[in-house]
């Protein structure tokens, strides 16, 4: 099966990732979509704790996708290399990146080695230009495909100043925030 990854701090999961996992399926010839919560940010940027955002992105519902506890589980580093030797064998995998992050690429961990061992496919974000694009590499493109700038940090900052965010994020997740006293 080919499966596209979706990793990130999921900080929280918002309708961006699932308007990303749907287009994917649709448009770059995925099976299934798995999104990937880290353990920890990769830059070591402050987060919510990893089982409060794993249970956030469990609440996402979408024909075709999971949530892989691969990197909770393991307890990774965040980083995307640590990844690869803990995937399932007997599986396809292509690595779903945002566009707004190919201008900071070259700093991730042994980023040369890594796109050599896993393609990518990169999803454009609104406002970043799908560049530098790299050796195996490949934008997701159709006349049909939505980009947006939803971010997690704009879902964050609503909450903190008060405002609800019911429309932005899977149903469920709101409930979860409030509850556990996250963001304020």
């Amino acid at each position: 099966m080919k499966v596209g990854l979706l990793g990130g701090t999921f900080d929280p999961p918002h309708i961006g990732h699932i308007l990303i996992a749907k287009q994917v399926l649709d448009f770059g010839g995925v099976e299934e979509v798995w999104f990937l919560p880290n353990y920890q940010h990769t830059f070591q940027k402050p987060a919510a704790p990893a089982l409060d955002r794993l249970a956030m992105t469990r609440m996402i519902s979408v024909p075709h996708t999971r949530v892989s506890t691969i990197e909770i589980d393991n307890k990774l580093s965040g980083q995307t290399i640590d990844v690869l030797p803990h995937l399932p064998t007997g599986n396809e995998y292509v690595f779903i990146l945002g566009s707004d992050q190919l201008s900071s690429f070259h700093l991730w961990s042994r980023w040369q080695e890594l796109i050599k061992k896993i393609p990518f496919l990169i999803f454009p974000r609104y406002g970043y230009p799908p560049e530098p694009l790299l050796e195996n590499m490949t934008l997701l493109k159709d006349s049909s495909l939505i980009a947006t700038d939803f971010s997690s940090t704009k879902v964050r900052e609503r909450v903190k100043r008060g405002f609800s965010i019911d429309d932005f994020v899977p149903k469920g997740v709101g409930a979860y925030i409030k509850e556990h006293g996250l963001y304020f």
